[in-house]
């Protein structure tokens, strides 16, 4: 069934945010609720959108949340791992950091440290480590992405390939049961497999959620790891593999 203009608009805000509420978009159209609703159940019957309470989400695996809503989820926890994250990297070290918005928050909480050199293809990244005077930053060349400040593609992952860090900080957008890291874009997941297998250590950050959703492209394993920090302990299947893997898990209180 071919979407109205209507319809349409709302499947771009979905994927631009996220998630949509029927009363804002009742107001946005200057339509009934009724109507917003019909048209989000519509879009969710052709596989374009998940129902949940008071609106919709775009169906999990097919798009990611947009990048301001990640930025305010899980704050706390996001925090807590940064903090634990950071406090494993000495001053005087070199770092890769990647996309995301844990390893933003990685990048706050090494505004402290003394001589780093950190290589990212993250520009939030870079803009937050600016006023710290003694952090060498240096930004890697490729394709903008305007939704989250990443560079990405073959120039990005070439760049990379010129460094061999001390420690690789990156993230994921989901993780599965079997330990497997998972993204949605391909182009970020080759520079992800590229920035894992430059560094000396290469770290996760990330949050317990990340295991209640889904992405279609594998990154890497677990296994691949040298350290997992995350703010509540894994299942423990997971926790058993990680520990037959020698994959270091702290968990972040």
């Amino acid at each position: 069934m071919a979407l109205n203009i209507r319809q349409m608009e709302i499947l771009d805000l979905a994927r631009s945010s996220g998630r949509v509420a029927v009363e804002d978009l009742a107001e946005r159209f200057d339509v009934t609720l009724q109507t917003i609703r019909r048209d989000l159940g519509e879009l969710a019957d052709q596989g374009m959108l998940d129902r949940v309470h008071g609106g919709a989400v775009m169906r999990s695996g097919v798009s990611n949340i947009g990048y301001e809503e990640r930025r305010r989820m899980n704050e706390d926890a996001k925090l807590a791992v940064a903090r634990a994250c950071a406090a494993e990297i000495p001053d005087n070290s070199s770092i890769i950091i990647n996309l995301g918005t844990t390893t933003e928050a990685v990048a706050r909480e090494l505004s402290s440290h003394r001589n780093l050199t950190v290589i990212t293809n993250n520009i939030n990244v870079a803009n937050i480590l600016v006023p710290n005077q003694s952090c060498e930053i240096m930004v890697a060349g490729g394709a903008l992405r305007r939704s989250d400040g990443g560079l990405v593609g073959d120039m990005t992952t070439e760049f990379m390939a010129q460094f061999k860090p001390d420690y690789a900080i990156i993230g994921t957008s989901a993780l599965d049961a079997e330990g497997d890291l998972l993204d949605f874009d391909m182009a970020e997941v080759r520079v992800s497999r590229a920035i894992a297998g430059l560094a000396r250590k290469t770290f996760l950050v990330t949050d317990i959620s990340k295991l209640e959703r889904s992405a279609p492209v594998r990154i890497i394993s677990m296994a691949e790891l040298d350290t997992v920090f995350v703010d509540k302990p894994l299942p423990d299947e997971l926790m058993q593999r990680c520990a037959e893997w020698q994959t270091r898990v702290i968990v972040a209180g």
